[in-house]
């Protein structure tokens, strides 16, 4: 993306590391990718909560309440998907650096998106597949969508009339169908708490 001579960086006076001292625990982003009904959006509201209990600092993104507003004017082609993840990707930057650990529920199908998102930050990223076959979660959806797109009437659907592309390294799997949310989020929190924690932050 091409810089405009006239927007400069403001460099703040304090610091990512400085709230991650105030906080006691280091800043993070948990990304979950999977198909529409996977269990993406529940496992992280209920991580969101448990985390909530053992005195973190979290907020969660979720794909559709992103749509809702910042991302109102995109649609679903791959173009758009891409630059959905794009915006994400920069909301993601601003809130690591307010110490925060980020939980984003997105479906995010395309490999290289979420390929970009690793790049742009690194070792903060980490990648949880929710994987669940199609069968299951077109039994669980609520919205009845998979319904209509199985009928031709949702065109570039995930898993349906576009593709789903599983990730090929991601941080930790999860198959949702095997196991309950609360087994899922008891998973999470033994990968990732030493994570959070034992990074050397100290209170201050």
């Amino acid at each position: 993306m091409k810089k405009n001579k006239l927007v400069f960086w403001h460099k703040t006076e304090v610091t990512r590391e400085m709230r991650e001292n105030l906080n006691g625990h280091r800043s993070l982003v948990i990304w979950f990718t999977g198909l529409p009904s996977s269990g993406k959006s529940t496992i992280a509201h209920q991580l969101e909560l448990k985390l909530y209990d053992l005195k973190v600092k979290t907020i969660t993104l979720d794909g559709d309440n992103i749509r809702h507003g910042l991302c109102s004017d995109l649609g679903f082609s791959p173009e758009d998907r891409s630059e959905n993840i794009r915006r994400i990707g920069e909301v993601i930057k601003l809130l690591l650096s307010a110490g925060l650990v980020v939980l984003c529920a997105f479906v995010s199908p395309f490999r290289r998106d979420r390929q970009y998102l690793r790049n742009l930050l690194g070792k903060d990223f980490i990648e949880i597949y929710c994987r669940c076959p199609i069968e299951i979660c077109a039994q669980r959806d609520p919205k009845g969508l998979y319904k209509e797109a199985f009928k031709g009437l949702i065109p570039e659907y995930t898993g349906v009339s576009a593709p789903y592309e599983e990730p090929e390294n991601p941080d930790l799997i999860i198959d949702t169908h095997l196991i309950t949310v609360e087994e899922s989020v008891n998973l999470l929190l033994k990968y990732i708490l030493p994570k959070i924690f034992n990074h050397g932050i100290q209170k201050i």
